[in-house]
C-alpha cells in the first residue's frame, strides 16, 4: 500500500521540460497510477496551451490550470471555474498601461516581471483585492484565496483523499502553496532557493528527470 496516495505536480520546469513531457516521463506515470497512485497536475498554464503540448494528459485524475483557478476532469473532458472572472476594468487598464504580454485566462490575468509594479498599481487604482502571485519570470493575478493550493484542495475534496496523503513537488514560487498544504514537499534540483528551502526532500536531478526520481523513490516508500 502506498503511503501517499496523491502526486500533485507542476508542469513547467517540473514535469515538462521546454514545456514536453518525454516519454520515460510519461512511463514514469504509468508505473505510479498501475501501482494505485492518483495523480494531479497543477499549472499556471492555461487549460488550451496545456492540452496543445501534453497528449498524456489523460493520465491525471484532476488538472489545475491557471494557477489553481481552473479545475479541469480529462476523464469527462469537463471545467470548473473556481474563482471570479477577470475584471474587464483590469484587463483594460493593464492594456491601456501597455503592459504586453498580457495574457487573459477564464480566471486569470498574467504578463512578465518588468510589469510587476504597474500590475500593482493598477490594483490599488481600481480597488481591487485580486492579488500577484510570482512564477519566476511571470506576474499571476488571481481572485482572493485562490491559488495552487486552493485548487488542488478541491480535487482532493473530490477524491476523498487527505491533503497529508499527497505529495507536492514544484520549481517556482507559486508552488509553495502546495507546499504548505501537503504532507510531504518535494522541489527539483533546479528549483528556486525559496522554493528548496521549503522542500522536505530535493531531487538530485533536474525537472522531469527528478519527478521519475520522485516516483520511484515513492514507490519504494510503499
Amino acid at each position: 500500500m502506498l503511503r501517499y496516495t496523491v502526486l500533485a505536480s507542476d508542469y513547467d520546469g517540473t514535469l515538462a521540460d521546454q514545456g514536453r513531457v518525454d516519454a520515460v516521463t510519461v512511463a514514469a506515470l504509468e508505473r505510479w497510477r498501475i501501482s494505485g497512485g492518483r495523480l494531479v497536475l497543477v499549472t499556471g498554464r492555461r487549460l488550451p496551451d496545456l492540452i496543445a503540448v501534453f497528449p498524456a494528459l489523460d493520465r491525471c485524475d484532476y488538472v489545475l490550470a491557471e494557477n489553481g483557478a481552473l479545475l479541469y476532469t480529462p476523464r469527462y473532458t469537463e471545467e470548473r471555474l473556481l474563482g471570479d472572472e477577470p475584471p474587464a476594468r483590469l484587463i483594460e487598464t493593464l492594456q491601456q498601461r501597455q503592459v504586453e504580454p498580457l495574457y487573459v485566462g477564464r480566471g486569470v490575468v498574467a504578463t512578465l516581471n518588468p510589469h510587476e509594479s504597474t500590475v500593482r498599481e493598477v490594483l490599488r487604482e481600481l480597488h481591487l483585492a485580486w492579488q500577484v502571485i510570482l512564477n519566476k519570470n511571470d506576474v499571476i493575478v488571481l481572485p482572493p484565496g485562490v491559488h495552487k493550493a486552493s485548487g488542488l484542495q478541491t480535487a482532493l475534496d473530490l477524491m476523498g483523499v487527505s491533503a497529508n496523503a499527497t505529495v507536492a513537488v514544484g520549481d517556482a514560487q507559486n508552488d509553495l502553496h502546495m507546499f504548505e498544504l501537503c504532507g510531504y514537499a518535494v522541489a527539483v534540483a533546479n528549483a528556486l532557493p525559496e522554493v528548496k528551502a521549503q522542500a522536505d526532500w530535493i531531487t538530485s536531478s533536474e525537472s522531469s528527470k527528478g519527478v521519475v526520481e520522485l516516483i520511484d523513490r515513492l514507490l519504494t516508500m510503499g
